[in-house]
């Protein structure tokens, strides 16, 4: 193929790559050279300009290098193929932007899928200082790029083969832009996955562990389209085991207060946060630099099973935060912050004890015990109703006092009301932190759905928009889980309207969009990085052209469906104003009765 110049070779590669991606671990393609034959390709478009233009070869640099990260995802020997085959070079020049972003995003994916073997890692890695530089630059700047070159730009001005890649040739503005945010999504996480490769080895920790992009991982999520991946979190657990890691990130009190944010929070990536706390917390060096700011977060989750496939977290967690308590209560050590000797000296009282007070009390006395704690709380909902809500506050603290640790669900509703009455009176952290502690005692059978809708509050007021959409989220799903049996399960009204208020706020090109728009001025003409004439490539990739219709990643969404989903939609809405007209605006949840 990288011989012969075939106005068919684009309908060839478009089919390799579906079986690429149907069969990746098929040997019969890799058998047969594959991995020679993309990195010529590769390279030849990389250096020829007028082959590139010709009949509508653009498209394949970016099938090519798709072709070779697919087949190298699971297999290390077809990995060991592939570099020896001489792909590694031909990657590089597509991660160097050579031709444009959307050849950077399947690059860096074949390269962190070579990384990511071991047999296979040293052939990347001779590039290393190279690779590390390349993927910390386009993580942070992808975001920006996507939208200049792409997303911000008028129908007009945007290449249709970047187009025709996102949307197979059909679909309008919407579905383009929606594409376009879910591949600088990917563009980001894979550059991260790259980089996670490198530290995991403790290798390049001099370039990663940078200030400004350690700041910066803490707001590199993935977004809702990639929640599986690691993303910033991930690399910053990564870095948490090592040891320059972990004395990098100690310095940033940024970076640890985005770690607590996410590890009280239902980001799928909490468990990763609060093993990077614990490595933290474990190390002596940097035991005492970040114990401030731990401590106090880290004690809502000692009640904490399981999570993330672990098992007994809540008691990892209290032994990291208590393994030098004794020197505390007994050798007069004093911390600097008199907030955290009080966190661990309630820690101390709650999780040792009182469990040994309540182990030497007899059946009856336990039931008294209970029987008191349910008056304190049924005393505490009567001032919650008459308006009194600081003496609510202390009847359910006095009851969280007596209650027995065993009875969860009766502490699980303590902690709620207290929290609820923490966002009447103002105080978001402590609605935070009352509502952490319920679902982490819920989290065995099943979360409590009201205090995943007030900790979303609680996030709201303080301005998180991130944790308060995840908390939405997930209070909107369980709901639905706990109703599906239902017929006619709604969003509620208060539900939606936060989860479109957060949407906003958390888009991802907001911030790229709000820069464009302070310091973009309108180009006389509209030029590719690596200065492919964009007339000349607007019309070798004409949606017209046959063909092209066989070369997206996604279904194709005829007009009929989109006619019909507009319809939906239409009701949808209508459904939503007449729900809000009856809805109050004072849309407080009441307390637990």
């Amino acid at each position: 193929m990288p011989l012969i110049d075939n106005q068919e070779h684009i309908l060839a590669l478009s089919g390799l790559w579906k079986i690429a991606i149907t069969k990746p671990n098929n040997s019969e393609f890799p058998s047969l050279g594959i991995f020679r034959c993309m990195a010529k390709l590769i390279q030849k478009g990389v250096t020829h300009r007028d082959w590139l233009l010709k009949y509508q070869n653009i498209y394949i640099p970016y099938y090519s290098a798709h072709i070779i990260g697919s087949c190298t995802m699971n297999k290390a020997k077809f990995a060991d193929k592939a570099v020896k085959s001489n792909v590694v070079q031909p990657l590089m020049k597509l991660l160097q932007g050579k031709i444009s972003w959307v050849e950077q995003r399947v690059a860096l994916r074949a390269l962190g899928h070579l990384a990511s073997h071991e047999a296979t890692f040293e052939a990347v890695a001779e590039h290393e200082g190279e690779i590390v530089e390349a993927a910390i630059n386009i993580a942070s700047t992808c975001l920006q790029v996507v939208y200049e070159k792409f997303v911000g730009l008028k129908e007009s001005e945007r290449l249709e083969y970047h187009r025709n890649l996102l949307t197979r040739g059909y679909g309008d503005l919407e579905l383009e832009n929606g594409k376009a945010e879910e591949w600088a999504s990917q563009l980001q996480c894979w550059s991260l996955y790259l980089l996670d490769c490198f530290a995991c080895k403790e290798r390049s920790l001099g370039l990663i562990c940078k200030k400004q992009f350690l700041k910066d991982l803490g707001g590199m999520w993935g977004g809702l389209s990639n929640p599986k991946s690691p993303a910033g979190i991930g690399l910053l657990r990564t870095l948490c085991y090592t040891q320059k890691g972990r004395e990098s990130i100690a310095e940033l009190q940024e970076v640890i207060v985005n770690l607590c944010n996410v590890s009280r929070s239902s980001d799928e990536r909490q468990h990763m946060a609060i093993d990077g706390l614990l490595q933290l917390l474990r190390d002596p060096v940097t035991r005492y630099r970040v114990i401030d700011t731990a401590a106090p977060v880290l004690a809502d989750l000692v009640e904490l099973r399981s999570i993330g496939g672990k098992h007994k977290v809540g008691q990892a967690i209290m032994q990291s935060l208590l393994q030098d308590y004794h020197k505390i209560k007994f050798c007069k050590l004093n911390l600097k912050s008199e907030r955290t000797n009080r966190v661990l000296e309630e820690l101390w009282d709650l999780k040792v004890d009182r469990v040994k007070r309540e182990s030497l009390m007899s059946e009856e006395e336990i039931r008294e015990k209970e029987v008191l704690a349910s008056a304190l709380k049924q005393e505490g909902n009567r001032e919650f109703r008459l308006g009194e809500v600081e003496n609510a506050v202390k009847k359910y603290t006095e009851a969280l006092d007596l209650c027995p640790l065993k009875v969860r669900k009766e502490r699980i509703v303590l902690h709620s009301n207290r929290a609820q009455c923490q966002l009447l009176l103002g105080d978001p952290e402590g609605a935070v932190s009352d509502t952490t502690r319920a679902l982490c005692l819920s989290n065995m059978t099943g979360l409590h759905s009201k205090s995943l809708w007030r900790r979303s509050q609680a996030y709201d007021m303080k301005g998180l928009a991130k944790e308060s959409l995840m908390d939405c989220l997930m209070f909107i799903s369980n709901r639905f889980e706990s109703r599906h049996m239902t017929k006619g399960f709604k969003i509620p009204y208060y539900a939606a309207r936060m989860v479109n208020k957060q949407m906003n706020a958390t888009w991802l090109f907001s911030s790229a969009k709000s820069s464009w728009h302070i310091t973009h001025e309108e180009p006389k003409e509209f030029v590719v990085q690596n200065k492919i004439d964009a007339l000349n490539l607007r019309k070798k990739t004409r949606r017209t052209t046959k063909g092209t219709a066989n070369l997206g990643e996604q279904p194709f969404i005829g007009r009929r469906v989109r006619n019909r989903s507009r319809r939906k939609l239409g009701k949808a809405s209508q459904s939503r104003k007449v729900l809000s007209e009856n809805v109050s605006r004072n849309w407080v949840q009441k307390s637990d009765g």
